[in-house]
């Protein structure tokens, strides 16, 4: 199945528009998700593996992004969707795209190093 896909410069367009906006779903994978500190402004995390038909809107686009730069795991959540009747996007070039054309994002937690605690030394 032939997945639509939908240009960085095109969805900031339609989220500067007066209406309403798309609906912006993070399905990256765990790891990738929470070892990250941004997200697309405004958008609902749901794993790949968890993504569900529930309380997902049928009148407006639905535009998933990843982290992957072919944004496979992206593709394959969106074919389930498209199946089901869903007006599904993939952002093309995923968050790495997103960002690197200095496009807003929204600061996320990630987790952070733990310092190492120095003990006595033993000689």
């Amino acid at each position: 199945m032939l997945v639509p896909r939908i240009s960085k410069e095109d969805l900031k367009s339609r989220l500067d528009a007066p209406g309403p906006p798309p609906l912006i779903v993070d399905v990256r994978l765990k790891y990738p998700y929470e070892h990250s500190t941004i997200m697309l402004p405004g958008a609902l995390r749901l794993g790949p593996e968890t993504i569900g038909r529930e309380g997902l809107p049928r009148d407006r686009d639905i535009v998933l992004y990843d982290s992957d730069p072919d944004e496979i795991v992206a593709e394959r959540a969106a074919v389930g969707l498209l199946r089901d009747g869903f007006r599904t996007l993939v952002l093309e070039g995923g968050i790495a795209g997103w960002a690197a054309a200095r496009f807003p994002t929204s600061p996320k937690t990630a987790p952070q190093l733990a310092v190492p605690v120095s003990g006595p030394s033993r000689g």
